[in-house]
């Protein structure tokens, strides 16, 4: 547990002696939890809430938890439960685990849960591995977009601009035409008629679209364009292929902007649903 005046020389003093980390925040308050990750290369043990990097981080091997891993706000009576889970836990495990020695006055069972604990755990939740993360998968991409950005006096970013300009003025202008089915044993077919009036049909996604069932992703089948229509609408065709295994009226069609290099929803969260 953390004292009223921890700072950085207090936690060198604290993590090179302890033997066991208690970490006991109301979940979901834990903001991430480096100070438990802190103790793995100095051989403590964690025994914390389910929360933040110990959510993710824990076994049975490798340490302690306390909670069921779901939130329960401000409420006493789950804090007097959890109090007591955790007397429990030392009463009957923690404290047991460390007194119990081998003729040597090796606590055998502890060393083993430290090892695993610094062998599993030290290489996933330490300073080297979350720099070299965000290095190669954010700022070494972020500076290769930059410089593709700047390149021939912005012309990339410039186009990038100008879609947004055009999505701002015209987006309320799409419109859907007819939908047809055709369903066979195995698959839905889908034909899709989008209105696209002065748009591009390359700065715009269609898809076929249906909700997740019990938790899981939402389907998202990106529609093939393959023909014009016939009048002044500047309409297309598009075609999609799902299985049969949910009924036609879980899906819809719809449009999202696109662009090349562009990150969407983050850069525009835009949608037109087919009614």
């Amino acid at each position: 547990m953390l004292h009223s005046d921890y700072d950085m020389l207090l936690a060198k003093h604290l993590v090179q002696g302890v033997d066991v980390w208690i970490n006991t925040p109301r979940r979901p308050w834990e903001a991430s939890g480096t100070n438990g990750m802190k103790v793995l290369a100095n051989g403590g043990i964690n025994l914390s809430m389910l929360d933040g990097w110990w959510a993710e981080a824990y076994t049975p091997e490798v340490g302690w938890a306390l909670g069921d891993g779901r939130e329960h706000g401000d409420d006493p009576a789950w804090d007097a439960v959890e109090a007591e889970a955790l007397y429990d836990l030392l009463e009957q495990e923690v404290i047991p685990e460390f007194y119990a020695r081998n003729g040597e006055g090796i606590p055998t069972a502890w060393v083993a849960r430290m090892r695993e604990s610094m062998a599993r755990l030290t290489p996933r939740f330490s300073a080297d591995r979350a720099v070299r993360e965000y290095t190669e998968q954010h700022h070494l991409p972020a500076a290769a977009t930059f410089r593709e950005r700047a390149a021939d006096k912005g012309a990339v970013g410039k186009n990038i601009v100008n879609w947004d300009h055009t999505l701002r003025e015209k987006w309320g202008a799409l419109r859907f035409g007819d939908v047809k089915v055709q369903t066979s044993a195995t698959h839905h077919s889908f034909e899709s008629e989008v209105f696209l009036r002065d748009f591009d049909p390359n700065a715009v996604r269609v898809e076929l679209y249906a909700d997740g069932i019990n938790g899981s992703s939402p389907v998202r089948q990106e529609m093939t364009r393959v023909r014009e229509l016939a009048g002044p609408d500047r309409g297309y065709a598009y075609v999609a292929q799902v299985t049969a295994t949910r009924p036609v009226s879980d899906y819809t069609t719809r449009v999202i902007p696109h662009s090349e290099g562009v990150i969407i929803p983050l850069k525009d969260a835009r949608i037109s649903w087919q009614r």
